[in-house]
Protein backbone atom coordinates (compact mmCIF):
# COMPACT_ATOMS: atom_id res chain seq x y z
CA UNK A 1 0.00 0.00 0.00
CA UNK A 2 0.70 3.48 -0.24
CA UNK A 3 3.60 4.77 2.36
CA UNK A 4 2.82 6.95 5.43
CA UNK A 5 2.73 10.42 5.48
CA UNK A 6 5.59 10.77 7.49
CA UNK A 7 7.65 8.25 5.40
CA UNK A 8 6.85 10.41 2.40
CA UNK A 9 7.67 12.81 4.08
CA UNK A 10 11.11 11.41 4.77
CA UNK A 11 11.58 10.11 1.10
CA UNK A 12 10.73 13.54 0.17
CA UNK A 13 13.97 15.11 2.26
CA UNK A 14 15.98 12.18 0.89
CA UNK A 15 15.51 13.55 -2.51
CA UNK A 16 15.66 16.96 -1.79
CA UNK A 17 19.46 16.80 -0.15
CA UNK A 18 20.19 13.40 -2.23
CA UNK A 19 20.00 14.61 -6.12
CA UNK A 20 19.41 11.80 -9.27
CA UNK A 21 22.22 10.56 -10.52
CA UNK A 22 23.50 12.64 -13.67
CA UNK A 23 23.49 10.73 -16.64
CA UNK A 24 26.48 11.11 -18.19
CA UNK A 25 29.42 13.02 -15.93
CA UNK A 26 32.35 14.65 -18.15
CA UNK A 27 35.60 14.65 -15.91
CA UNK A 28 38.03 17.70 -16.64
CA UNK A 29 41.27 18.54 -15.16
CA UNK A 30 42.93 22.08 -16.01
CA UNK A 31 45.89 24.23 -15.87
CA UNK A 32 45.89 27.46 -16.32
CA UNK A 33 43.66 27.00 -19.56
CA UNK A 34 42.49 30.02 -19.97
CA UNK A 35 43.23 30.95 -23.14
CA UNK A 36 41.37 27.89 -24.77
CA UNK A 37 39.09 27.08 -22.67
CA UNK A 38 36.51 28.86 -23.15
CA UNK A 39 35.31 27.26 -26.36
CA UNK A 40 36.36 23.85 -24.95
CA UNK A 41 33.58 24.25 -22.44
CA UNK A 42 30.79 26.27 -24.29
CA UNK A 43 31.15 23.21 -26.94
CA UNK A 44 30.82 20.48 -24.07
CA UNK A 45 27.93 22.52 -21.84
CA UNK A 46 26.14 22.73 -25.61
CA UNK A 47 26.32 18.96 -25.84
CA UNK A 48 24.74 18.20 -22.17
CA UNK A 49 21.64 17.67 -20.71
CA UNK A 50 20.09 19.46 -18.24
CA UNK A 51 20.35 17.16 -15.66
CA UNK A 52 23.97 16.01 -16.65
CA UNK A 53 27.64 17.40 -15.07
CA UNK A 54 31.32 18.87 -16.00
CA UNK A 55 33.24 18.14 -12.78
CA UNK A 56 36.32 19.86 -13.15
CA UNK A 57 39.69 19.76 -10.52
CA UNK A 58 41.83 22.59 -11.37
CA UNK A 59 45.20 21.85 -10.15
CA UNK A 60 46.38 24.91 -8.63
CA UNK A 61 46.04 27.14 -11.99
CA UNK A 62 47.93 31.00 -11.72
CA UNK A 63 45.74 32.69 -14.97
CA UNK A 64 42.30 32.18 -12.86
CA UNK A 65 40.66 29.27 -14.82
CA UNK A 66 39.32 28.06 -11.51
CA UNK A 67 37.36 31.64 -10.77
CA UNK A 68 36.31 31.50 -14.60
CA UNK A 69 34.96 28.28 -14.24
CA UNK A 70 33.13 29.69 -10.61
CA UNK A 71 31.85 32.87 -12.89
CA UNK A 72 29.99 30.87 -15.49
CA UNK A 73 26.56 30.18 -13.53
CA UNK A 74 25.56 26.92 -14.77
CA UNK A 75 25.11 24.52 -11.84
CA UNK A 76 26.05 21.29 -13.83
CA UNK A 77 29.27 22.44 -13.58
CA UNK A 78 31.32 21.35 -10.69
CA UNK A 79 34.50 22.94 -9.40
CA UNK A 80 37.52 21.54 -7.37
CA UNK A 81 40.83 23.57 -6.84
CA UNK A 82 43.91 21.58 -5.67
CA UNK A 83 45.65 23.13 -2.70
CA UNK A 84 48.96 22.59 -4.69
CA UNK A 85 49.71 21.64 -7.98
CA UNK A 86 49.75 17.82 -8.51
CA UNK A 87 49.72 17.01 -12.15
CA UNK A 88 47.41 15.62 -14.63
CA UNK A 89 47.13 12.54 -13.34
CA UNK A 90 46.20 12.99 -9.93
CA UNK A 91 44.07 15.91 -11.19
CA UNK A 92 42.14 13.24 -13.61
CA UNK A 93 42.27 10.88 -11.18
CA UNK A 94 40.36 12.81 -8.58
CA UNK A 95 37.75 14.34 -11.55
CA UNK A 96 36.81 11.05 -11.86
CA UNK A 97 36.51 9.81 -8.65
CA UNK A 98 34.01 12.52 -7.86
CA UNK A 99 31.65 11.81 -11.07
CA UNK A 100 28.04 10.92 -10.36
CA UNK A 101 26.88 9.86 -13.66
CA UNK A 102 26.38 6.57 -15.31
CA UNK A 103 28.89 6.52 -17.77
CA UNK A 104 31.56 9.18 -17.93
CA UNK A 105 33.54 11.35 -20.56
CA UNK A 106 37.20 12.36 -20.10
CA UNK A 107 37.63 15.79 -21.18
CA UNK A 108 40.96 18.18 -21.78
CA UNK A 109 40.89 21.81 -21.54
CA UNK A 110 41.76 22.67 -24.98
CA UNK A 111 40.00 20.57 -27.17
CA UNK A 112 36.52 21.42 -29.12
CA UNK A 113 33.84 18.91 -28.61
CA UNK A 114 31.51 18.52 -31.80
CA UNK A 115 27.92 18.88 -31.73
CA UNK A 116 26.31 15.43 -30.87
CA UNK A 117 29.18 14.24 -29.43
CA UNK A 118 27.46 13.27 -26.28
CA UNK A 119 24.65 10.85 -27.65
CA UNK A 120 26.89 9.57 -30.83
CA UNK A 121 29.18 8.22 -27.74
CA UNK A 122 26.38 7.13 -25.37
CA UNK A 123 24.79 5.46 -28.47
CA UNK A 124 26.65 1.96 -28.06
CA UNK A 125 26.41 2.08 -24.63
CA UNK A 126 22.59 1.67 -25.06
CA UNK A 127 22.48 -0.50 -28.00
CA UNK A 128 24.93 -3.57 -25.58
CA UNK A 129 25.85 -3.77 -22.04
CA UNK A 130 28.75 -5.62 -22.49
CA UNK A 131 30.16 -2.41 -23.77
CA UNK A 132 32.28 -0.90 -20.85
CA UNK A 133 34.33 2.06 -22.81
CA UNK A 134 33.51 3.68 -25.99
CA UNK A 135 36.13 5.53 -28.10
CA UNK A 136 35.52 7.85 -30.99
CA UNK A 137 37.92 9.27 -34.16
CA UNK A 138 38.87 12.89 -33.55
CA UNK A 139 39.89 15.31 -35.92
CA UNK A 140 43.14 17.58 -35.38
CA UNK A 141 43.93 21.25 -35.22
CA UNK A 142 46.72 23.29 -34.12
CA UNK A 143 47.18 25.80 -31.23
CA UNK A 144 44.99 28.64 -33.58
CA UNK A 145 42.68 26.21 -34.24
CA UNK A 146 43.66 25.48 -37.76
CA UNK A 147 42.75 21.90 -39.00
CA UNK A 148 46.29 19.58 -39.76
CA UNK A 149 44.59 16.49 -39.93
CA UNK A 150 41.30 14.78 -40.50
CA UNK A 151 41.16 11.70 -38.44
CA UNK A 152 43.88 10.94 -35.41
CA UNK A 153 43.26 7.07 -35.49
CA UNK A 154 44.55 7.34 -38.99
CA UNK A 155 48.22 8.44 -37.39
CA UNK A 156 47.80 4.99 -35.25
CA UNK A 157 46.86 2.31 -37.73
CA UNK A 158 42.98 2.29 -37.17
CA UNK A 159 41.47 1.88 -33.62
CA UNK A 160 42.30 -1.55 -31.93
CA UNK A 161 40.49 -1.68 -28.66
CA UNK A 162 42.01 -5.27 -27.53
CA UNK A 163 44.62 -5.34 -24.65
CA UNK A 164 46.59 -6.93 -27.18
CA UNK A 165 46.22 -4.23 -29.26
CA UNK A 166 46.92 -2.06 -26.52
CA UNK A 167 50.21 -3.62 -25.64
CA UNK A 168 51.37 -3.05 -29.07
CA UNK A 169 50.18 0.40 -29.61
CA UNK A 170 47.59 2.44 -27.43
CA UNK A 171 44.73 4.28 -29.15
CA UNK A 172 42.87 4.86 -26.08
CA UNK A 173 42.82 8.67 -26.49
CA UNK A 174 41.32 9.94 -23.43
CA UNK A 175 39.89 13.17 -24.40
CA UNK A 176 37.75 10.43 -27.31
CA UNK A 177 36.52 8.38 -24.36
CA UNK A 178 33.36 7.70 -22.37
CA UNK A 179 33.53 4.65 -20.19
CA UNK A 180 30.77 3.10 -17.49
CA UNK A 181 31.31 4.10 -14.17
CA UNK A 182 31.93 0.86 -12.79
CA UNK A 183 34.99 0.36 -14.72
CA UNK A 184 36.47 3.45 -12.38
CA UNK A 185 35.48 1.35 -9.29
CA UNK A 186 38.06 -1.03 -10.32
CA UNK A 187 40.29 1.45 -12.69
CA UNK A 188 41.06 3.79 -9.26
CA UNK A 189 43.07 4.57 -8.00
CA UNK A 190 45.44 4.41 -11.15
CA UNK A 191 48.37 2.77 -10.32
CA UNK A 192 51.94 4.59 -10.43
CA UNK A 193 53.17 2.11 -12.63
CA UNK A 194 50.83 2.79 -15.23
CA UNK A 195 52.09 5.18 -17.98
CA UNK A 196 49.31 6.75 -18.93
CA UNK A 197 45.72 7.34 -17.16
CA UNK A 198 43.69 6.90 -20.49
CA UNK A 199 45.85 4.06 -21.84
CA UNK A 200 45.32 2.65 -18.24
CA UNK A 201 41.34 2.74 -17.77
CA UNK A 202 40.78 1.97 -21.67
CA UNK A 203 42.61 -1.31 -20.40
CA UNK A 204 40.85 -2.09 -17.99
CA UNK A 205 37.67 -1.78 -19.47
CA UNK A 206 38.95 -3.79 -22.68
CA UNK A 207 39.20 -6.55 -19.33
CA UNK A 208 36.24 -6.19 -18.30
CA UNK A 209 33.62 -5.83 -21.37
CA UNK A 210 34.13 -4.62 -24.80
CA UNK A 211 35.03 -1.57 -26.37
CA UNK A 212 33.21 -0.01 -29.05
CA UNK A 213 34.62 2.32 -31.47
CA UNK A 214 32.65 5.63 -32.91
CA UNK A 215 34.17 5.92 -36.78
CA UNK A 216 33.06 9.67 -36.41
CA UNK A 217 35.20 12.70 -35.50
CA UNK A 218 33.64 13.49 -32.51
CA UNK A 219 35.55 16.55 -31.24
CA UNK A 220 38.50 18.66 -32.84
CA UNK A 221 42.04 17.36 -30.74
CA UNK A 222 44.36 20.33 -30.35
CA UNK A 223 48.07 19.70 -30.52
CA UNK A 224 50.05 22.00 -30.06
CA UNK A 225 53.80 22.58 -27.38
CA UNK A 226 51.45 22.99 -23.61
CA UNK A 227 50.17 19.42 -24.33
CA UNK A 228 50.10 17.44 -21.25
CA UNK A 229 50.34 14.01 -23.51
CA UNK A 230 53.36 13.82 -25.56
CA UNK A 231 52.85 14.67 -29.24
CA UNK A 232 55.56 12.31 -30.73
CA UNK A 233 55.80 8.53 -30.02
CA UNK A 234 58.11 7.84 -27.44
CA UNK A 235 61.47 5.50 -28.01
CA UNK A 236 61.41 1.98 -28.91
CA UNK A 237 62.60 1.55 -25.31
CA UNK A 238 60.41 3.67 -23.68
CA UNK A 239 57.25 2.18 -25.68
CA UNK A 240 58.44 -1.26 -24.56
CA UNK A 241 59.07 0.25 -20.46
CA UNK A 242 55.34 1.50 -20.91
CA UNK A 243 54.40 -2.08 -22.40
CA UNK A 244 55.71 -4.40 -18.97
CA UNK A 245 54.23 -1.34 -16.29
CA UNK A 246 51.19 -1.67 -17.96
CA UNK A 247 51.32 -5.38 -17.91
CA UNK A 248 52.56 -5.93 -14.35
CA UNK A 249 49.93 -2.74 -13.25
CA UNK A 250 46.77 -4.93 -14.77
CA UNK A 251 48.13 -8.53 -13.87
CA UNK A 252 47.88 -6.93 -9.94
CA UNK A 253 44.33 -5.67 -10.17
CA UNK A 254 43.24 -9.08 -11.81
CA UNK A 255 41.24 -10.10 -8.81
CA UNK A 256 39.16 -6.50 -8.37
CA UNK A 257 38.72 -7.37 -12.75
CA UNK A 258 37.41 -11.02 -11.59
CA UNK A 259 34.74 -9.81 -9.11
CA UNK A 260 33.80 -7.15 -11.29
CA UNK A 261 33.23 -9.35 -14.27
CA UNK A 262 31.13 -11.68 -12.37
CA UNK A 263 28.94 -8.82 -10.93
CA UNK A 264 28.00 -7.53 -14.29
CA UNK A 265 27.73 -11.17 -15.55
CA UNK A 266 25.41 -11.60 -12.67
CA UNK A 267 23.43 -8.49 -13.30
CA UNK A 268 22.85 -9.49 -16.93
Amino acid sequence: GPAPPGRRAQVRRAAAVSPPEPPVSVAMATYNGRRWIAEQVDSILRNLGPHDELVVVDDASTDGTADWLRALGDDRVRVERNPANLGVRASFERALSLARGAVVFLADQDDVWEPGKRDALLAPFAADPRVTVAVSDASLIDGEGRRTGASFMATRGGFDGSLAGTLLRNRFLGCAMAVRRDVLEVALPIPARAPMHDMWLGAVAALLGRAAYVDAPLLRYRRHGGNASPSRSPSPLRALRWRADLAIALLARLPAVRARRGARGAVR
